[in-house]
């Protein structure tokens, strides 16, 4: 007998590995950065060479911890660094450095808001070590199953990387969303990772499983989910996918799947029968971290306000909106870009400035693909832009067409406006000799309006935006019209 689809519970499990923003290498001096010739950022250390000793990055250790406080772990006073043991042809000392029983932090939460209601989703662990090398697959579209070869490129190999680890507290697809948003958020704002998704600085892997009654659920890894879209989907399609096994009493195995962005399912990879022993041990070339009580207060002094409090302070000092108050703490520079524009921005109203940088600023990056860091206009420049819509002199419409120009080029948007012949007619002298000839020439229009019906009103704001060519400012031409009409 098959369980009704709403007695299935799904658990969720986040691995998130964080690739952070540091000069050098983990454990030798070897440049950080994405992409360049391959091979050519390697040294005797990071490559596994026999008699090289490694030597610990102290600003990834102290990334590390402004991490593992932001996300309330317990810092430990005390931590080793591990071997882990195993071979992949990425792997250029056959092991890697990592941690295991006595990571940096542990036991910390995240606080996010789904659907309107607070989430508490508990951390696990925050523990440091270096990245791995990439594996290039040559032909068969470059997956390992269909190439012909493969090649190692270990200029990423040694690159300073902090995991963390969920606790199975996340009950659903959109969930998962929400929690790695929110985590990307607040390493943005601690300035510790690029957290480019499309770079690999910010990498997530997922393991899920649905019970239903009377069935245990299944774990199974979900890897390859390469954009906050791709978590959300793929994590989605095996939740139902799982379901779908469980009510047809088929058997789930436990395994790693792969997500396909453009078929949109997950595919099989490892079966995974039982854990893979690593054969942990300590470190012999590396003495503990053994951090003192002024430096971790310090570091926690520098920790900046971070979004979901940002995001509730605004809602209750600025009276902004859930949605536009969780855009503008996406990221710190669109909070930046958005608290210097209300600076500037005569007679600011602080929902106004909000709904112009989260629906038609933002909207119009979305759209490009580029990020705040990117902007090629100023704040002071943005502020312009509304303040010359606020005082008629462009219409919003108007506003949004000089803005697309302004992110193209970055030019002020009082230059865009006068090489476009945009700026609206606001005087009223000017506009009256405009009205009288329009209610001259629909006398019977304005008859009926005089006698109270407004049905019509309309029709002589048209002609009157028709003779300007647009220009008038249809706000004083409906005041000049309803003064002359007697209307109300």
């Amino acid at each position: 007998m098959t369980a009704p689809s709403a007695q299935f519970v799904t658990t969720i499990g986040l691995e998130i590995h964080v690739e952070l923003k540091t000069r050098t290498k983990m454990f030798c001096g070897c440049p950080v950065a994405f992409g360049g010739e391959p091979n050519t950022r390697v040294c005797p250390v990071c490559l596994g060479h026999p008699g090289t000793l490694p030597v610990p990055n102290e600003k990834a250790i102290e990334l590390t911890n402004k991490i593992a406080m932001a996300l309330d772990c317990e810092i430990a006073p005390h931590s080793i660094f591990h071997r882990k043991n195993y071979f992949y042809p990425d792997m250029p000392k056959n092991y890697q450095i990592s941690q295991y029983d006595i990571p940096i932090g542990s036991r910390g939460s995240l606080d996010m808001e789904v659907g309107g209601e607070s989430r508490w989703i508990g951390i696990t662990r925050v523990h440091l070590e270096e990245d791995t090398g990439k594996s290039v697959h040559v032909g068969g579209g470059g997956r390992i199953r269909e190439a012909e070869y493969s090649l190692e490129d270990f200029n990423r190999a040694g690159t300073p990387l902090v995991e963390i680890v969920t606790e199975p507290d996340i009950t659903s697809a959109e969930e998962a969303r929400v929690f790695a948003q929110e985590l990307r958020s607040i390493l943005e704002f601690l300035d510790v990772s690029d957290v480019r998704m499309e770079e690999g600085s910010l990498r997530i892997d997922a393991n899920i499983s649905v019970e239903a009654p009377g069935r245990s659920g299944t774990k199974v890894e979900v890897k390859n989910m390469n954009s906050m879209r791709s978590v959300f989907r793929a994590l989605e399609f095996e939740e139902e996918r799982q379901r779908n096994a469980l009510m047809n009493e088929e058997e789930l195995v436990q395994m790693t799947r792969h997500w396909d962005e453009k078929s949109g399912v997950t595919i099989p990879g490892r079966v995974k029968e039982y854990a893979f022993d690593y054969r942990y041990f300590p470190e012999p070339d590396l003495t503990p971290i053994e951090p003192s009580i002024e430096w971790l207060r310090q570091l926690q002094e520098e920790l900046p306000e971070l979004p979901i409090a940002k995001r509730r302070r605004w809602m209750e000092e600025l009276g902004l909106g859930p949605y536009d108050a969780q855009v503008l703490t996406s990221s710190p520079g669109v909070s930046v870009f958005f608290e210097e524009t209300l600076e500037a921005v005569k007679d600011a109203n602080p929902k106004q400035v909000a709904n112009w940088v989260a629906n038609n600023l933002a909207g119009a990056l979305s759209d490009t693909g580029e990020r705040f860091s990117d902007l090629k206009i100023t704040p002071s420049q943005f502020a312009e832009l509304m303040d010359m819509v606020a005082s008629g002199e462009i219409n919003a419409s108007q506003g949004k067409e000089i803005l697309s120009a302004m992110l193209l080029t970055g030019t002020s948007p009082g230059s865009i406006a006068e090489e476009r012949d945009m700026r609206q007619v606001s005087d009223r002298g000017e506009l009256e000799a405009v009205v009288d000839e329009v209610i001259s020439n629909n006398a019977e229009v304005a008859d009926r309006i005089r006698a109270g019906d407004m049905k019509p009103f309309g029709v002589l704001v048209g002609a009157v935006m028709r003779a300007t060519q647009g220009k008038a400012n249809a706000a004083v031409v409906t005041e000049i019209l309803k003064e002359k009409l007697g209307a109300s």
